[in-house]
């Protein structure tokens, strides 16, 4: 049986006869079918974004979205006379998605090869075969979390985030600190798992080993003391963030195994990564113990790395992990070490989360 396509993350709408019926500039009156924007709002239901490249007048396209109440689906739009490629790229970059994330979807064909051939990852879709997009696979995720249905409110959030962001004058932290934000760790449960799930699958640049956990291989663990899965969640005066992190922490005798670390792109610029890892450091010191990390180098997760080396890890032997199990089963997966120490508190934001050492003294740590 050949593997389910990757999820598509976005979908980029061409406008006309494609999204409504006809060409807006030899009729202002468009009209969009019920069953296009019965389209529209399922693919927004299960977290899919959605955007516009469309060759037009920039005014009354849009005027002619919000007055079919449909505007507000749409992220990123990019309305005027330039190459198709250069707008859905440019869409995928201000996301900062994979390429291979996106679909596009055009009535016609020489606009669907311009953009295949500057980008071949990008997965093309004639006009026809709209009405079908939502039984697509690659359209259908297995699971649509809380996050997945606010997804498209988050994202316009940040974007207001960033706008102020520009307009911000002081430094960096005095910005961070003007949000408000807050950080809440907390040990998962039962509701947590598909939102744990979708990160491992939806993250890539900030994944450390890019491993798979399954909602079942994650409930086993969930009972088993030996570990801890963790989820990290952010919000700020703009509104939530939602799910921004996932950690899956083994105790071995002496040193924390730290098998997964994921984070979403979208709070990297919050140095969201620094504080989860910086307070895993601090809880392991207080514990006594070493850390242990597994990274798997990627083209895509360079800034993982970068996070892990900043914060001390290196490729450095110690007797500790000797207590780990062998990776035969991911032979290109390294183990990171580092001697834990104390660690500050974040400057940037308020941290709410478990206390991680209370239970896990050298003693007490599992063999």
């Amino acid at each position: 049986m050949p593997d389910k396509p990757a999820l598509v993350k976005c979908l980029v709408w061409d406008l006309d006869n494609t999204l409504w019926q006809g060409t807006l500039l030899e009729d202002p009156n468009v009209q969009l079918s019920s069953e296009i924007r019965d389209v529209i709002t399922t693919l927004d239901s299960r977290g899919i974004l959605q955007s516009i490249a469309s060759k037009n007048d920039y005014d009354l396209a849009w005027q002619r979205l919000e007055d079919l109440g449909i505007a507000e689906y749409f992220v990123l739009p990019r309305i005027g006379w330039g190459r198709k490629s250069d707008s859905v790229t440019a869409i995928a970059d201000k996301l900062i998605f994979a390429l291979s994330a996106i679909a596009f979807i055009d009535d016609m064909p020489s606009e669907r090869a311009e953009v295949t051939f500057h980008a071949p990852d990008i997965r093309c879709y004639a006009a026809d075969q709209a009405l079908a997009l939502p039984a697509l696979p690659e359209f259908s995720p297995a699971v649509v979390t809380v996050d997945a249905r606010r997804r498209r409110e988050m994202y316009q959030a940040s974007f207001r985030r960033d706008a102020e962001k520009e307009s911000f004058t002081g430094p960096d932290e005095g910005f961070l600190r003007s949000l408000d934000l807050e950080m809440h760790i907390k040990r998962a449960d039962k509701e947590d798992l598909s939102r744990v799930e979708e990160l491992t699958l939806r993250t890539s640049q900030m994944n450390a080993t890019g491993v798979h956990y399954s909602d079942e291989d994650l409930l086993s663990l969930l009972a088993d003391p030996a570990h801890e899965v963790l989820t990290v969640t952010l919000t700020d005066r703009f509104g939530p963030h939602g799910a921004v992190g996932v950690l899956l922490l083994e105790y071995r005798q002496a040193v924390w195994h730290l098998r997964l670390l994921a984070t979403s792109c979208r709070v990297v610029s919050f140095g969201a990564g620094a504080v989860i890892i910086g307070w895993l450091i601090d809880q392991a010191a207080q514990a006594g113990a070493h850390l242990a990390a597994d990274f798997r180098p990627t083209e895509r997760n360079r800034m993982m790395d970068i996070a892990y080396r900043f914060a001390g890890f290196t490729n450095d032997q110690c007797e500790c992990l000797g207590q780990l199990e062998p990776m035969s089963d991911h032979g290109d997966i390294q183990c990171l070490h580092l001697v834990a120490a104390r660690q500050p508190a974040p400057s940037t934001m308020r941290l709410i989360s478990p206390d991680l050492a209370a239970g896990q003294a050298p003693g007490d740590q599992a063999g």
